[in-house]
């Protein structure tokens, strides 16, 4: 079997495509490689390129990228060991910008070639840009001086993935977004309807496309070509994913493979997710070595972050003290074992790659690599002394009331210096994840303060690391990311969980492999290539 060909458009640091290309049936066999893929920020790109090099060597990746993980030390030099594995990731990461000329140069001549050497066995995966989408970009949005939706080039570049559908044809496609593409519009019209448009009308060649949504009521059988924007939404947790994540996923399959006997007799419903139940947030960190932050401001070694952190401790005992007896109970509990093991922690520690008995065995066998000894992208942050006190407070109050506190919850004595503190907007500005439920959405937001992403164990006083958060997304284990730590943050917020993609590629293997398709043959020589049906 030639395996189909993937390209990702506006790829992240390639979470999409790691759950295509991780996708194996029960015999091994691999039914998706990624062709190429195309990314225009650079740090993104770099982990990317990384990525794809490791995937040269299938699931035995080179001794010495497992010994600079281990050891913390720089990546060698890939391009000089090994120079040909090497070139095929350049060849497969394209650092372009869609929309540009260049992009589609390079990237119209690459889907020739494509579809020469692959014939029909291509699908199409990526997420035009959220962030004109998203519910806090248009927020922001509204604040501009002059802004005008019409005149903000994120809400068209979806059309570059529709040109590139358009040229490939593709047998299915996959198509992300933010949940805020349900209501985002331009001149009055949801963007979210002329995209479903714009999908159903491609191919005229091959009859169009229909659209399958994987969750809820999905009528396969007649390959449903009216559904609602809002009956894409996949909700991650429903799916084994430690995240509340919504999103807006579109899958095409080309009509003309609708209409094929192997595929058309399929009881319906077939290509819908399997449910699971929720996978808490302490069943994939839970085993994760303590950490301390570190201190943003004032020096920052382990007595002074003892010092501040006591400090805040203190501070939240002496304010509940007569308001909340179990609450100060709690407190003061979490606070004998903040002052005891203070000193031992570090802000990067040697942790093997290893999860909960509690997390699924499915998801286990995905995150756990047990060549890693070391986590990457594994260190803390700096937090202001104030916040430490503030990220305790919350921590302890999550852990007795499994909620996160609102602003309202807090004590006057934490309230941080913001006129909006009490306007109830931003009522959740200090969020704590509840270690026994799936965590709240990751969003690229947490590169900028962690205050949404904080720590359910009160001794830590401290924010989520790279790697935690990497671990609620799905990411392995052994998948580094690249570039200085905001952009690693930024990376990590903006993929789509690896390992949903992965569940996403089974379920079109399972239409895809009881469809027809021409064989591709080459020549002996590799230079001329041939379809027969």
């Amino acid at each position: 079997m030639t395996a189909f060909q993937i390209v990702d458009l506006f790829a992240g640091p390639g979470g999409l495509a790691e759950g295509f290309s991780g996708y194996a049936r029960e015999d091994g066999i691999r039914p998706f490689e990624v062709a190429f893929s195309v990314e225009k920020e650079a740090s993104a790109h770099a982990t990317l390129r990384l990525r794809a090099f490791l995937r040269q060597f299938g699931t035995s990746f080179p001794a010495e990228y497992y010994k600079a993980l281990n050891t913390g030390s720089e990546l060698p030099d890939f391009s000089r060991l090994y120079p040909q594995q090497w070139a095929a990731a350049e060849n497969e990461a394209l650092n372009l910008e869609l929309g540009t000329d260049v992009a589609r140069s390079v990237v119209g001549n690459r889907l020739r070639e494509l579809a020469n050497n692959a014939g029909d066995r291509t699908i199409l995966i990526g997420g035009p840009p959220c962030q004109a989408y998203s519910l806090v970009g248009r927020a922001r949005n509204k604040g501009k001086k002059n802004y005008r939706a019409e005149d903000d080039k994120r809400h068209f570049l979806y059309r570059e993935y529709i040109d590139i559908l358009r040229t490939l044809e593709p047998a299915a496609f996959v198509m992300e977004n933010v949940k805020g593409l349900l209501s985002s519009s331009v001149d009055g019209s949801l963007v979210g309807n002329r995209i479903l448009a714009d999908l159903k009308s491609v191919s005229v060649k091959h009859g169009g496309y229909r659209l399958v949504a994987l969750s809820g009521e999905t009528d396969l059988l007649g390959c449903n070509t009216s559904p609602a924007l809002a009956d894409f939404v996949v909700r991650a947790e429903d799916h084994g994913v430690p995240q509340a994540r919504h999103r807006v996923i579109i899958v095409g399959l080309r009509a003309d493979i609708c209409r094929q006997p192997g595929v058309a007799n399929l009881i319906e419903g077939h290509l819908q997710l399997d449910t699971s139940e929720p996978v808490s947030i302490d069943s994939v960190i839970g085993d994760i070595p303590a950490l301390r932050s570190g201190l943003s401001r004032g020096g920052d070694d382990a007595k002074l972050w003892k010092a501040a952190a006591i400090e805040g401790a203190d501070i939240v005992v002496a304010t509940v003290e007569k308001s909340d007896k179990a609450l100060a109970k709690v407190a003061r509990e979490a606070r004998a074992g903040l002052r005891k093991s203070a000193m031992e922690l570090t802000r990067t520690g040697i942790a093997q790659s290893r999860v909960p008995n509690s997390c699924p065995s499915d998801l286990r066998d995905w995150l756990v690599d047990t060549k890693v000894k070391r986590l990457p992208n594994h260190e803390t942050r700096g937090h202001m002394p104030s916040d430490l006190a503030r990220y305790f407070f919350a921590s302890v109050y999550a852990s007795l009331h499994g909620r996160s506190p609102k602003s309202g919850d807090f004590p006057d004595a934490l309230a941080p210096d913001h006129a909006n503190w009490k306007s109830g907007k931003f009522a959740d500005r200090f969020r704590v994840q509840v270690k026994d439920r799936p965590g709240t959405t990751v969003t690229c937001h947490i590169s900028k303060d962690g205050h949404y992403f904080i720590h359910p164990d009160p001794v830590q006083c401290r924010s989520f690391t790279v790697r935690e958060a990497a671990r609620i997304q799905t990411f392995p284990d052994n998948y580094l990311f690249l570039g200085n730590r905001t952009q690693q943050y930024v990376q990590v917020g903006n993929a789509v969980p690896p390992f949903l993609a992965k569940q996403i590629a089974g379920t079109l293997d399972s239409i895809l492999e009881h469809a027809a398709f021409g064989d591709v043959v080459r020549s002996k020589s590799r230079k001329s290539i041939a379809l027969t049906a």
